[in-house]
Parts: structure tokens; C-alpha cells; sequence
């Protein structure tokens, strides 16, 4: 989950670079920067749908992960050898393989500080997913990573926004963390007394076989259908997915979904002080790593950490 690559299309720098007949588009304008941003956040809304449904047909997150560890560190690799080298390379702003020999570490520990978090974050994320459920989830995460994120950067960027109109907007997300904390106690005493109706019981009941899951992975498992929201389906869900649930405490799901908020909180932060050097860490005569190179060497550290994990 990327949320800092959002709030970073508002302050791209607007120029065009043009290198042999090639261009590369820069958003110029706010309705520019406003469509990027709803492409991406219909793309940050697609892809958990996708793997939580991998979960619940019983594929093992550390497979599902793996996948999307790997396609992350091709696609990083692939941006940094192509849009990492459009345009010419000067000494205010070289492009990816010129800026591999400078001395640029302090922002490049930044990055990966960065990488880590996120990789933090989407790890207990998918874990989250299960226990929470996808809605409560993406709600807590995200309003987390604005309250936290949004105040942090305000302190690194020297307050150049207004913060009479910033932070009531941040205070309406802190609300969306409590309200979704309480829908998610709801809904869990909800399934709770649908399965005590139902006669379930996690000693009696047995687990689904490892030969059982090795089936469903493959797609090659009898799943029987059953009415969303029925006790009967919340029993046939839990012996088909890949991570068990029942049994466990509201407030493991909820500590998980805390965790991965404030993971993904840091990263922007992490983002924001290896491009713009607030602390000024780099030599002087170093330039700051432009948004292309940064985020193309940023992205292939996320996905190898990522990788390394499994």
C-alpha cells in the first residue's frame, strides 16, 4: 500500500524533458494531479480486494506475497532503466545510473528506512485483512497513515501549510479510526453469537487437513456455497482460507490493523526526507534525488527487502 506516492503528485516539478524525440508527461496542472490521484486510489482500492479473495479461496499469503514481491522488484527495476534515464542528465538532477556513484547514502538509508516500513505494513496488512475484514481495515490503516503521516510532514515541510485547514481535516480521519474500531467490535460480536447459535465450537469442530488446503489452493478443493453473512458461511470460509480466525481476540485483529497504520505512516516521512533533505544529511554539491530516480530506487529496495523476507 503506497499512500505516499499520492500526495506526492501535487508537488512534482513542472517541466517536460525531452531526449531523443522522447517526452515524458509531468504533471502540470491541478486537474492533472487530481486525476492521477483518482487512478491511483482506484488502483490502491483493486489490489487488496484481489488478495484477500486469494486468502479466502486458500492460497497462502506467503505465496500471494511472494508473487507480489517479485512483480514489485521487476516493475522497480524496469522504471529505473527507462523512465529513470529520459531526459539528460545534468548535475542538479542526474539520472538513475549517474546518481548510483554519488555520495548520496544518507538519502538512499532514508529510502530504505522507508522500504522497510512498507514492507512491514503490507505484511500485517494481509494478516489484518483476515482478521478484521477488508472495509474495517483499509479504514483504520488509511486514516492512521493521514493523522500520523500528514502531522509529521507538516513539522518536516516547516508548516507551509495552513494548519486551520489541514488538521480539521485530519481530526475527521482520527474519527474514522474510532468509528472503524467500534464497527469491527460490532461485527465480531455479531459473528460471535451467529456461531454460538449455530452450535459451533473450535474444540469440536475440526480443522481443515493440510491435504484439504493443498487442494484449495490449487483450485481443485469442493467449495460448498452458502448465503453471505450466515453462520454456515462464515463456517465453510474459515475451513477454506489460508488463515484461521476464529477463537482469537477482537483485539489481536485490531493491534494488527494499528500496526500496519502506523507502519505505512512512516513511510511517507521516510519518502519526504530522502527527496527534500530536510535534516540535511547530504554533502554539500549533492543533489537531492529527484522524484524519478528516487522513487525507482526506492521501489526495487522495497521489493528486495520484501523478497529477502520469504
Amino acid at each position: 500500500m503506497d499512500f505516499a506516492g499520492i500526495a506526492s503528485l501535487i508537488s512534482l516539478p513542472t517541466e517536460r524533458i525531452i531526449c531523443s524525440g522522447l517526452k515524458m508527461y509531468v504533471v502540470e496542472s491541478k486537474g492533472g494531479a487530481i486525476a492521477c490521484m483518482l487512478l491511483a486510489l482506484f488502483f490502491l482500492g483493486t489490489w487488496p480486494a484481489i488478495m484477500t479473495l486469494l486468502e479466502r479461496r486458500g492460497r497462502l499469503p506467503q505465496h500471494t506475497y511472494l508473487d507480489y514481491t517479485m512483480t514489485n522488484l521487476l516493475a522497480a527495476v524496469i522504471i529505473a532503466l527507462t523512465f529513470g534515464e529520459i531526459g539528460s542528465s545534468t548535475p542538479e538532477k542526474p539520472n538513475f545510473i549517474a546518481q548510483l556513484s554519488q555520495d548520496n547514502w544518507p538519502s538512499i538509508l532514508f529510502a530504505m528506512a522507508g522500504g522497510v516500513v512498507l514492507s512491514l505494513g503490507n505484511l500485517s496488512t494481509q494478516y489484518a485483512w483476515a482478521f478484521v475484514g477488508l472495509s474495517v481495515t483499509e479504514v483504520i490503516t488509511a486514516s492512521i497513515t493521514v493523522v500520523i503521516g500528514t502531522t509529521l510532514n507538516y513539522f518536516l515541510d516547516d508548516k507551509i501549510n495552513r494548519a486551520q485547514i489541514l488538521f480539521p481535516g485530519v481530526g475527521c480521519f482520527l474519527i474514522a479510526v474510532c468509528l472503524g474500531s467500534a464497527v469491527h467490535s460490532s461485527n465480531a460480536a455479531d459473528n460471535k453469537a451467529k456461531l454460538k447459535g449455530a452450535g459451533y465450537s473450535p474444540t469440536l469442530n475440526g480443522a481443515i487437513t493440510n491435504e484439504e488446503l493443498r487442494n484449495l489452493e490449487k483450485g481443485t478443493g469442493i467449495i460448498e456455497e452458502a448465503k453471505a453473512g450466515t453462520a454456515e458461511f462464515l463456517l465453510e470460509l474459515e475451513k477454506r482460507r489460508a488463515i484461521k480466525v476464529f477463537g482469537k481476540s477482537t483485539i489481536i485483529g485490531l493491534s494488527i490493523t494499528f500496526f500496519a497504520g502506523v507502519c505505512f505512516s512512516l513511510f511517507s516521512p521516510a519518502f519526504n526526507l530522502a527527496t527534500n533533505d530536510q535534516w540535511h544529511t547530504l554533502k554539500e554539491g549533492v543533489p537531492h534525488l529527484t522524484y524519478r530516480d528516487h522513487r525507482s530506487r526506492l521501489t526495487s529496495m522495497t521489493g528486495m527487502a520484501e523478497a529477502g523476507h520469504f
